[in-house]
């Protein structure tokens, strides 16, 4: 359809996963590309991250689909490494039109457990990766009077999880920067949007930690964590989704088709939001209430 042909797009945490499945579908509909994503493990993350192979192979993807990229190794918690991206991806195409601030990643642990560094290494990505990259692209989108800026929340972002508390604060806050900025920015035609994903079947879910917390057991498979993930969903039959779900979200926000809508918290998690919840700690007590 070409729906973002003449654009370019930056996309952080573009190594893999939704990242990824964003770069090419953005790429399919006809933008240039600029991403960047980390090549380095970090410390307290317990599964791997992204490499620098990794992020390779999504600029192969972008190029195999006629289009042209920019592929940097950053990590959004430097605002230097970013901005220079930024001004990688102005010099090659002249203008940055849209942007998806994705990179995140969690630690699975009680929060009266939780060190200091622990926190600060999930906030710092999740919720300051989110705040360095609008940043970067914000004085060169008013410049223009134009853009559209896409932040990866989550369904964290609208409820809790006992198990990952510095993640949902991280993603609560997404959605105060985003709400802060699509005010900050109408008047410059800027559109501030966020995509609010359920369970994606990427590498942040399906990870030891991760399938334990989900399934609810400990040492749960990976065919435990996608049977507990049909009971997230309202929709028959949605287990972990595809990452090109996210995609199909974030190319409706970043396209004209969207050109009246800002301060949007969207949904992608197959209706899980409509569901009334459980305790995750019920525990029996014949006393309760006395």
């Amino acid at each position: 359809m070409n729906r973002l042909e003449g654009k370019t797009a930056f996309i952080t945490g573009a190594g893999r996963g939704q990242g990824r499945a964003i770069a090419e579908k953005f790429a399919a509909e006809g933008a240039n590309i600029v991403i960047c994503d980390i090549d380095a493990p970090i410390e307290h993350i317990e599964y791997p991250l992204s490499t620098s192979a990794d992020l390779k192979e999504t600029a192969t993807a972008v190029e195999t689909l006629g289009r042209e990229v920019v592929a940097e190794i950053a990590d959004v918690r430097d605002q230097q490494q970013i901005d220079a991206v930024v001004a990688a991806g102005l010099k090659k195409f002249g203008q940055i039109d849209i942007v998806v601030a994705n990179a995140g990643l969690l630690i699975n642990k009680p929060f009266w457990e939780t060190t200091e560094n622990e926190w600060q290494v999930v906030t710092d990505i999740c919720l300051g990766g989110v705040w360095r990259t609008v940043k970067a692209v914000t004085p060169h989108m008013i410049s223009r009077q134009r853009g559209s800026i896409i932040l990866t929340s989550s369904t964290s972002g609208q409820e809790g999880d006992p198990g990952i508390l510095s993640y949902v604060a991280s993603k609560h806050g997404v959605l105060g920067i985003m709400k802060s900025a699509a005010l900050a920015l109408g008047q410059y035609n800027i559109r501030v949007n966020s995509l609010l994903p359920g369970p994606v079947d990427t590498i942040i879910n399906d990870n030891p930690g991760t399938r334990d917390r989900i399934a609810g057991k400990p040492n749960a498979t990976r065919e435990e964590y996608l049977t507990s993930v049909l009971n997230w969903h309202v929709l028959r039959g949605r287990s972990a989704l595809a990452p090109e779900a996210i995609a199909d979200g974030a190319i409706w926000l970043a396209s004209d088709e969207s050109r009246h809508v800002t301060g949007l918290e969207l949904l992608i998690d197959a209706g899980h939001r409509l569901l009334p919840g459980l305790n995750f700690n019920n525990v029996a007590d014949d006393d309760a209430g006395r």
